[in-house]
Order: structure tokens, then sequence, then C-alpha cells
């Protein structure tokens, strides 16, 4: 082990830092994470060793450990989630603020000692391509050998960071320590201003590996709008036709909308010498090229996915990617070292360990998995990644999408008039609530650009933020709203989605090539009657007619809703948002008086 006098740098800015941070938290030891192999196996020993991981069967699951959290930390935890800004109006309507100094004060008190008798790691990491003029350094210390070996799945880890970062003071700053594991004492705090992110106590992926959610977004989001680029909850899909020509999209959707499915689809065999391939499934970093396209990098490494509900038919990529090397959290598993969790490909076996680390029995009420237990698995496991995935240029992006999940009113496709009109869609896109999440089913939460929890700073600014962009972007991506989850009156889903949504794709991606027309409606462009190919589609022609059908009924009252969100939004809100609502709504109550 390195202790503090075996530092892998001369670089004094990050000397000084960690300095200071081990004199606040006092570890035992500090130890600065390498990101080589032999050291995963060291680490992965350890935690072995401390029962942080348990093993599974090495001949099944080659290089796959288990772990459980604990069971008051199993999700990112948005009302403990706090921007840091100088005043609230930064933090805006939709996030938690707190004044800069009384949370430096009030973590500082709970980061003292947190670390006695525990091992501080210093995890250099980048998010993007090593050499890419789009990364961005991070240094995160924790006290969580998880963390440590998380953050070396999902980032470029170790020396690759700190030569990256030289002896320059640019970095971001990240702390995080489980210490007790107490909600009472859980703070995920973000200083944008700073370049600093504090997380305590909680383990969980979301709120405890700063290079994902904290940095790539959170921050990102910050620094984007100050240096002109996008830092997007997006996935970035690569679509080579039959001919070779490869186009990208970047799509964004709110969680348990389908996002790593589409980012991993493989298209119906009727399309056939087409593939999909996976240049990320989460998060996009987009700046302006020179040639004035928009190019996208994903910033991450690995997959940190949802296990439920991931199976050989909704996500065959995925069950491919997590075969080796991947540390699950909160699943299921056998007594013979295997997983399971709800939604397997096979029926739940009579006796399994919980996610609790109870015994379970078959036909139990309780979930075996915890529902939003995860896998961490590398990128490079993917048999569908796309040979762009480390390219320092990123790809170019030909068409932004969006989508959430709705019962009625928003059709299975419908293109903006323009950018501005594009902006209007993400800003009041939003998933209707389960029973599951509120008492009230069917109330549409807006969820802007599927950002509402990973926005930094103000929304209304952040709306303003995407209509300036049009200016530094020449030629600008063409943007979408999709809807997979359109039902029948009969409560029947009437698009079957999944790969299916290749037919919607290869029709956004033919008119961002101008290949095709689109039938104009007053909200929206549509695809012409025969322009979506259904060759082979297992769905009645009238479910189809029904999913892409605008009822401007339903228009009027969406419209109206959205008055609310935007009130909320207050008076950041860009006029051009608001009166692209004001016009549509206008358009809407003219059409139904003719009708």
């Amino acid at each position: 082990m390195h202790t503090s006098s075996e530092r892998p740098t001369t670089n004094a800015h990050l000397l000084g830092w960690v300095e200071e941070m081990a004199k606040l938290c006092k570890p035992d030891r500090v130890y600065w994470c390498d990101g080589s192999e032999a050291e995963k196996k060291r680490l992965t020993e350890e935690a072995v060793a401390a029962k942080v991981l348990i093993p599974l069967d090495q001949k099944k699951w080659p290089g796959c450990y288990y772990h459980h959290s604990n069971p008051n930390d199993v999700a990112r935890v948005e009302h403990l989630t706090f921007i840091c800004t100088p005043t609230k109006e930064d933090a805006g309507p939709t996030n938690n603020w707190m004044e800069p100094k009384e949370a430096y004060r009030k973590l500082g008190a709970l980061y003292d000692g947190a670390m006695k008798g525990r091992t501080m790691y210093v995890v250099p990491y980048v998010m993007g391509p090593a050499t890419s003029p789009f990364s961005k350094v991070g240094i995160e210390i924790t006290d969580s050998v998880y963390v440590a070996l998380n953050m070396g799945i999902m980032a470029r880890m170790g020396k690759v960071a700190l030569d990256r970062l030289g002896q320059s003071n640019e970095f971001n700053r990240g702390l995080h320590s489980v210490a007790d594991c107490n909600p009472e004492r859980r703070f995920i705090c973000h200083f944008p201003q700073d370049n600093t992110i504090w997380s305590i106590g909680s383990g969980y992926g979301g709120n405890a590996l700063l290079g994902k959610k904290c940095l790539a977004l959170r921050i990102a989001s910050y620094l984007a709008k100050n240096e002109g680029w996008l830092a997007e909850h997006m996935l970035i899909l690569e679509a080579e036709s039959p001919t070779g020509e490869k186009q990208y999209v970047a799509a964004a959707f709110p969680s348990a909308c389908g996002k790593t499915n589409f980012a991993m689809m493989i298209p119906p065999a009727v399309f056939k010498g087409w593939k999909i391939r996976t240049v990320g499934d989460d998060i996009s970093w987009m700046r302006v090229g020179e040639d004035g396209r928009l190019w996208a990098v994903n910033p991450e490494n690995g997959y940190f996915g949802v296990a439920p509900g991931t199976n050989r038919k909704t996500n065959p990529n995925a069950m491919d990617s997590v075969r080796k090397d991947t540390l699950f959290t909160n699943v299921a598993r056998t007594a013979d070292g295997d997983i399971w969790w709800e939604g397997w490909d096979t029926e739940a076996p009579p006796e399994l360990t919980d996610w609790k680390g109870q015994h379970w029995k078959k036909g139990s009420p309780d979930k075996a998995a915890h529902p939003n237990s995860r896998f961490t698995a590398p990128a490079k496991n993917n048999p569908a990644i796309s040979p762009s995935v480390d390219d320092p240029k990123g790809v170019p992006i030909s068409a932004i999408i969006f989508g959430g999940r709705r019962s009625t009113t928003v059709p299975l496709v419908l293109e903006a008039f323009n950018w501005t009109h594009g902006v209007y869609l993400g800003a009041t896109m939003g998933s209707e609530t389960t029973a599951a999440a509120t008492g009230q089913v069917g109330v549409v939460r807006r969820d802007p650009m599927a950002m509402l929890p990973f926005c930094g700073y103000d929304a209304g600014s952040y709306f303003q933020h995407w209509l300036d962009m049009q200016t530094r972007i020449p030629h600008p991506p063409k943007v979408y709203m999709v809807n997979w989850f359109r039902k029948s009156a009969e409560g029947k889903f009437l698009w079957p989605g999944y790969g299916d949504n290749m037919r919607v794709l290869k029709w956004m991606l033919d008119r961002a090539a101008g290949r095709v027309g689109a039938q104009e409606t007053l909200l929206g462009n549509t695809p012409k009657a025969g322009d979506l190919d259904l060759t082979g589609l297992d769905a009645p022609k009238e479910n189809v007619a029904a999913a892409t059908k605008i009822d401007l009924g339903e228009w009027e009252q969406e419209l109206e809703s959205q008055a609310e969100w935007f009130d909320k939004l207050g008076k950041t809100l860009p006029k051009p948002i608001a009166l692209q609502r004001e016009m549509l709504l206008e358009r809407v109550r003219s059409a139904r008086k003719v009708k």
C-alpha cells in the first residue's frame, strides 16, 4: 500500500488538498489508487476478507462479486441532495439549496474523525476518453473499498488521471465518507463555483460514485453553461445502415422509460443489415465541432444499470455485458453462488438469500431483489459497443430525442418545428406517476430533459442556455419527442416497443438526412402515412394509428396544465418558451372551434 509518504504525484495543489482532508477525516491509512489490474485484484481480496463483497460462482460468473448495501441506503436521496450556490436563486426552485459556508461547516463537523480506523482511498479519475478535450479530471477521496472498485469500472481511473492532470489545479474535489451510514446525517452537497462535491452518510452508487451524477451532470451542467456546451442525461446510440452509413442520436428518458434498452436495442429481423451500437447509456457531453455540428462523448466507462426487468428478451446486450467482471448490488443470490432478480429469464428458484441477506422462499410477497438493485459492468463487455466510444472528438449528433412515459396525449413520435420548439418539448416533458410513486395515479410529473434531479443550477436559466446554444451550432440536430407508452382505452400498450422502436428511429434518421417527408400538424411534424416501416410488426394497424394520433382535446388540457409547471419555474423561465405554449394553445383552441 502507498501510505501518505509514497505519493504517485508531485502536484502541490492535489497533495495539499488530500493532506487537508486527511487531517479532517483522520483515517488510519491513506492509499492512492493506480487503476492497475494487480490493484483491482488486491482490493477485491481485501473487500472479500472484510465481507464487503461476496464472491459468486467464478465458473458461471468470472470476476463477479456481490454486495449488500445497508437496507437504509438503497437509492439516490433527492431530498438530501443540495446545490450550494452563493444565492438560493442560483440553485433555482427545482433544487434544494444550502448556503456554501453553512454546508462546509455542517458537513465539516460530520467528517471530523469519520475515517478513524479506516483506509482513505484517493481515487483519481477521468470522465471522458483519456485524451479528449471534452474530458474532466476528478479526485474522489472515499473510505469505501466498494466505491473505489466501482469507480474503477465506471471511469478511467488511476495513473491515467494523474498523467492528464499534471501540475494543474483544474480538478473536481470530491470527498466521500460512508461515516455511520445514518440517514439523519446523510448529505450530498455540490459546490458548483468551487468544482467540489461533499457526500457523507451513504455508500449507494448515485450518492457515492461522485464521477457519475454528481460530477458528470450536476457540476458539469454548471461548467457547461459557463463554457458553452451541454452536459445531459442522455444515451448516445450509433445506427449503421445496410449501406454502411453511420448516424448518431442522443436521447433523454426519465428513469423507467427504457433508456438502457434503447441504447442497446436489437432491431427487428426485417431490418436486415442494420446495426445498433452503444456509445453511452446514460450521460452525454456535447460540444460544437469545427464543422458546426454538435459532437458528443460519453464521459463514463461502464454501466451502472437497474437489474430487475433486465433479461434476454428485454436487453440481451446488457445480459452479455454483466457476464464477467461485474459487481452486483442488492440482487438475490442462491446458495451455490448464482444470482436472480425479478424479471429474470427463469422463474425464481425455491429458495434464495434476498437483498437484505435474509432467507427467501418462492411465493413470498416480498421482493427477493431490491427494485433498485444494480449491476456495475465494464462498457467493453457490451458486444454492441461502438468502436467510436473512445474517440477523443466524440461522435456527430443527427438527432436529439426526448421521451417520457405517457398513457395518452403524446404521440409515438413528434418532430419539433425548430430548435426553440424542440427546447420547449424537452422543457415540458414528463411521466405519469404510478401507484407506487404517489397516491394520485396518472398525474404528470414534469422532468425537463430528464434532468430534474441532475441540473446543477436554476432550471429557467438552464432552458435559456439551451436556447443560447442555437446561435453556437451552425448545423443543429433535429429534435424529437417520442412516447413508447401510449395505451388503449382498455389500458393495453398500443406500441410493442423494445426492438420495434427501430421503426421510429429509422424515420427520425431519414428525416435528419432529408430523405423522407413529414406531415405538419398543429403541434409538430409526424410521419406521413406509409413512412413508418411497419413490415412484420406484431400489432394491429388500428393500434399504430391510435399510438400516433393527435387528439386536440387532450392537447388543450396538456397545454393548460403546463402553465402550473411554468409558474413553479418563476421569473427566469425564458420568454420564448412561455410564448411557445401560448401560441400552441391558441392554435389548438382555434382549431377546436372550427371543428
